[in-house]
């Protein structure tokens, strides 16, 4: 099988639905945000804050550039299909798959998830969060090569689907 790439905004459950397809399958699972912060050294909060959206992007396709064809699951950040130059690169890569989340499922999940700093949605309201979202629905759309449905599933239960349609 080759690598699976998951796209989809935060809280969507690409870390721990990637996390599940490594267990399932043997393959490496890679996480993005965790790849950058190790490299950076510092939290992407703190990189927003020194540096801004742009270069972080750019550290972000320097990431996925790096791992274009490997035999691993990868769960990217959020905003990866920001760049037109990633979802590009997102169509070169097989399989890409959108884990597709309503607003009213993945919010609550944001608002109850201390273990990161999400800095596009940090102090933000849901109407506000819901605007960082909604122009970014075509982009996932885009790149995706499978879209699966998350909300009311379990982990398990989308992991399955993902499989079954990848085989």
């Amino acid at each position: 099988m080759k690598g699976i790439i998951l796209i989809g905004f935060m809280g969507a459950g690409k870390t721990t639905v990637g996390k599940l397809i490594s267990e399932q399958t043997g393959m490496e699972h890679i996480d993005f945000d965790d790849k950058i912060v190790e490299e950076i050294g510092m939290t992407i909060q703190e990189y927003f804050d020194l540096h801004g959206e742009e270069a972080f992007r750019e550290r972000e396709t320097n990431v996925l550039k790096r791992y274009l064809n490997h035999n691993q699951v990868v769960s990217t950040g959020g905003g990866i299909v920001m760049r037109a130059e990633n979802r590009a690169l997102l169509k070169q890569m097989a399989p890409v798959v959108y884990l597709q989340t309503k607003p009213e499922v993945f919010i609550p999940r944001l608002k109850h998830d201390h273990t990161t700093v999400r800095p596009l949605v940090v102090s933000k309201s849901p109407e506000e969060i819901q605007q960082v979202f909604e122009p970014r629905i075509p982009f996932y759309e885009e790149s995706a090569s499978l879209i699966v449905e998350t909300d009311d599933r379990t982990p398990e239960e989308i992991v399955n689907e993902i499989l079954e349609n990848i085989k």
